[in-house]
């Protein structure tokens, strides 16, 4: 059976604006319910309930998270079929909820605070549409829907994704991520690196300790310490390609208790973001070396211990292309917009290093309205963004795309 691009398209926003009351409840549910990292149980179970009584055969992952496929396997040749990923992640942070609404967490101390609510309910929807297409023969190309666990943390889900093969067979794979600096009704696309590399880095700085009335008979661990704060970001910043958008900042430092004892250890923590994978990957060279270049001179003793984090999301051009013109489909060419570059981390970056993809960015706001932010107790967001971003992935994968003008 075949049906015209813009009845496909009329078909698709038709099946998602029935879907409208469904899914603000469902998202509210799971505010209301906030699990953090690699606890989702109850958010997973939810899923893969509505998912099978669509007639679907989601299947769990270890512990948490689910994938589900949806289409015909093969061509009519009986060639297999490439797959495309929708992905979203399930986790809440460890925030206290300040939204004012009826459906606030009613868990302490953990809230929807980055929107995952937004992204799982939007991945949802668009499985129950494609669901639909499906049913009538009008889904042409299989789709996969990756429900993914632990994105909030280090090593974040992705790697158990990756590791129990629910990648296979996707030749790309594409997200949305709630953004309330843009608007409700506008999509946020950018090629290239959009989010950075995020890594942790630890200090430790010791020497036998002593007496500050005599500090020429020790290692100065505090001196020393102000040294590797204030040098090694500038170092980095010599030393590595200054487009790649390197950033070291310290969050937390510690040395002593007492103004007249010279400590025998102290510790500087922070975090290591680049936008530039090659940049990202010489980083950690560069920056053991400027360490033990900048203490040398104090006689202390120094470990740093770097933890790699994330790799920056690269949006694959052609990928990104596609998400674009389904957007465009949906919002109009005027509400696809280019997006600004983010020091964030998203952990979404490791699928890209197994598969092309691209990530956009879903306008959240409201506008003329107050603006929240991500990661804060009080983010809000404007609920027309979930259907828009259920027709914007249902349709990249019904292949319901609008050319550029």
């Amino acid at each position: 059976m075949t049906v015209h691009v813009a009845a496909l398209r009329d078909l698709v926003k038709d099946l998602a604006a029935g879907l409208d009351d469904e899914l603000v409840a469902f998202r509210r549910d799971l505010h209301a319910h906030p699990e953090v990292s690699r606890a989702e149980v109850r958010t997973t179970a939810l899923l893969l309930e509505r998912l099978r009584e669509a007639g679907l055969s989601p299947r769990p992952l270890l512990v948490t998270g689910l994938v589900c496929d949806i289409g015909p396997d093969r061509g009519p040749d009986g060639a297999e079929l490439p797959r495309l990923g929708l992905r979203a992640d399930l986790d809440a942070l460890p925030v206290e909820d300040r939204c004012e609404c009826e459906w606030r967490s009613t868990v302490p101390h953990v809230a929807h605070a980055c929107g995952h609510d937004l992204h799982t309910t939007v991945v949802l929807g668009a499985g129950l549409v494609l669901a639909r297409l499906h049913e009538q023969g009008l889904l042409a190309r299989p789709v996969r829907l990756v429900f993914q666990p632990a994105e909030e943390v280090m090593p974040g889900g992705a790697h158990d994704v990756l590791s129990q093969g629910a990648l296979d067979g996707l030749d790309r794979v594409v997200a949305v991520h709630a953004e309330p600096k843009l608007d409700v009704g506008q999509v946020g696309t950018r090629i290239g690196p959009i989010t950075s590399a995020s890594d942790t880095v630890t200090v430790t700085v010791s020497s036998s300790g002593g007496h500050t009335s005599r500090p020429h008979l020790t290692g100065d661990v505090v001196y020393a310490l102000g040294q590797v704060i204030t040098q090694v970001p500038a170092v980095l910043e010599r030393r590595l390609d200054p487009r790649s958008g390197v950033n070291l900042t310290w969050g937390a430092v510690h040395a002593g208790d007492v103004p007249n004892v010279m400590p025998a250890t102290g510790t500087v923590t922070g975090t290591l973001r680049c936008l530039d994978v090659r940049a990202w990957e010489r980083a950690g060279q560069v920056l053991h070396a400027a360490v033990e270049q900048v203490v040398a001179p104090y006689a202390v003793d120094v470990t740093v211990h770097h933890v790699r984090g994330v790799p920056p999301v690269d949006n694959d051009g052609a990928v990104t292309g596609e998400l674009e013109a389904a957007a465009r489909a949906v919002v109009g060419p005027a509400g696809v917009v280019l997006t600004e570059q983010s020091l964030g981390g998203e952990d979404f970056a490791w699928y890209l290093t197994k598969v092309p993809g691209s990530m956009a960015r879903l306008g959240t706001g409201t506008p003329g309205q107050k603006r929240y932010d991500l990661h804060q107790g009080d983010l809000t967001v404007d609920e027309r963004a979930i259907g828009i971003g259920v027709r914007v992935l249902a349709g990249i994968g019904a292949g319901v795309l609008q050319q550029a003008d």
